[in-house]
């Protein structure tokens, strides 16, 4: 692979593309605030050009045939597969995930890519729907056109794929703004494998810059026709909003406050290997890591204390070591913000049972137990190595308690009757919910979405098809009609 620091430009109508800002970023390492590249940022004069460039594109990528499609997303996929150690290594000193979360989200982006090869062929099929004798009714799925995508820092090269791979599939030209910090994992690389793989020119445009630069630029240009985006419930609102006014489809996926129930029949062993790594991957910097751990009564003390046992031994410190668990936080900000929830948590009243330090630019695991349900702590969104472990008199107060949040993304439920597990899932109210496993579980053939404030929409095949496409009804009329007057 051509060195990743030879990759921090914009990628604009199939060249690498100077930013035209007097303005450039420094992408730091989180671990050590070494500087990974410097990027020259792209301007809102850039951008607008760049959509008119996926509009024409789109138009003519619409015309291409499945195996055109088919190919250009294998070769795509070939690249990743081929380039694996250098694109890992670059996730770990970009994003300062493990070493484990780097292969994880490395084998999910390919995983994303294989599965849009399987639907390449959904665009243009004819679906027949019964009529008249008279009439034949034929419901077409067509190219959308231009999307508009924006991913977040934490899982960069599997979130922006999980955009761009069913964009380029179903017949869209697509521009896309990776978080600046993550430039290289979010975006060069994936332009560097579509441009290795011969898609043509401007169907795929990654765009380097940021907020100060292009303002509402990604929201408002006229020739976007769907604007995905994955970040926090609050810029959701925000893109839901302007969306509106425009009438611009969106797919959101917003943030999460997702519980891990633990029934008083539940084998507190696994839920506690469970609760380990659904709360501590990638230091708790996930949308639907567990963010709450809710226990029966009956099982609380012994869970709290297996559970605080397995936190105080995970290694921490560089990433790039394999045997580290937690790294550190992607930036002085978040980590500024986990410890002041941790100060606010303990005036509150919440107990420590697991004291955590900072150590560099790295967190270690805080655990807090007797936490209320409706403190700041269990109702916010933390992206940070910071457990809550809350008391259920019964296993309905424990729904009930899964319930009481704004966010309904993932859940999991922990239970040795299988069938009451499935029975209480279907009443937590979240897009996904998980018995006997933790929250943090992705696929590319299933339904990956929340409910009220963690988004709209849902992505995997076939689910994302419908959010891609624009759906069409043509009749064919057989024979001459007989109109009343």
């Amino acid at each position: 692979m051509q060195s990743v620091k030879m990759l921090n430009k914009s990628y604009i109508n199939g060249e690498w593309t100077e930013g035209e800002s007097t303005r450039t970023y420094d992408i730091l390492n989180p671990y050590d605030r070494s500087i990974v590249t410097s990027v020259r940022l792209a301007t809102s004069e850039q951008l607008d050009e760049t959509f008119k460039i996926a509009r024409a594109a789109q138009k003519e990528w619409a015309k291409s045939t499945v195996e055109e499609r088919r190919l250009v997303l294998q070769r795509a996929l070939d690249y990743l597969a081929a380039n694996k150690e250098d694109i890992v290594n670059t996730i770990i000193s970009e994003t300062g995930g493990t070493v484990l979360k780097a292969n994880v989200e490395h084998h999910l982006a390919i995983d994303f890519l294989k599965e849009a090869i399987k639907y390449a062929d959904e665009i243009y099929k004819i679906k027949k729907i019964p009529g008249s004798p008279e009439k034949l009714n034929h419901i077409y799925k067509l190219p959308l056109g231009v999307i508009s995508s924006i991913t977040p820092f934490n899982f960069p090269l599997n979130l922006s794929m999980r955009a761009i791979a069913p964009a380029i599939a179903l017949g869209n030209s697509i521009v896309h703004k990776p978080d600046i910090k993550v430039g290289l994992s979010g975006g060069a690389i994936i332009a560097k494998a579509f441009e290795h793989a011969g898609l043509p020119k401007g169907v795929l445009n990654v765009i380097l810059t940021d907020i100060e630069e292009i303002g509402d630029g990604m929201l408002t240009n006229p020739e976007l026709d769907l604007i995905c985006f994955t970040g926090s419930s609050t810029v959701g609102r925000y893109i839901g909003g302007i969306a509106g006014q425009n009438l611009k489809r969106v797919a959101l996926e917003l943030g999460g406050n997702s519980p891990l129930v633990v029934l008083s029949d539940a084998d507190v062993n696994q839920a506690v290997n469970a609760a380990i790594f659904g709360k501590f991957i990638h230091q708790g910097q996930i949308c639907m890591i567990v963010n709450r751990i809710i226990v029966h009564q009956d099982k609380y003390d012994e869970f709290v204390e297996k559970f605080v046992a397995r936190a105080k031994e995970l290694p921490y410190g560089d990433p790039s070591d394999p045997k580290t668990i937690i790294g550190p936080l992607i930036n002085e900000h978040q980590l500024t913000k986990a410890l002041r929830y941790i100060e606010e948590a303990k005036q509150e009243g919440a107990t420590v049972a697991l004291e955590g330090k900072r150590v560099g630019n790295v967190l270690t695991p805080y655990v807090f137990t007797n936490v209320e349900n409706s403190s700041k702590l269990a109702q916010t969104e933390l992206f940070a190595p910071i457990a809550s472990i809350i008391k259920a008199r019964t296993d309905n107060e424990a729904i009930e308690i899964a319930n009481d949040t704004a966010y309904g993304l993932s859940s999991s439920i922990f239970t040795s009757d299988l069938g009451r597990g499935e029975e209480l899932a279907l009443q937590i109210d979240a897009g996904m919910t998980h018995v006997n496993d933790q929250t943090v579980n992705d696929a590319p053939n299933i339904p990956f979405g929340g409910n009220k404030a963690s988004g709209l929409g849902r992505f995997g095949n076939p689910w994302v098809v419908e959010e891609f496409t624009v759906t069409k009804w043509i009749s064919v009329q057989t024979t001459d009609r007989k109109y009343p007057f």
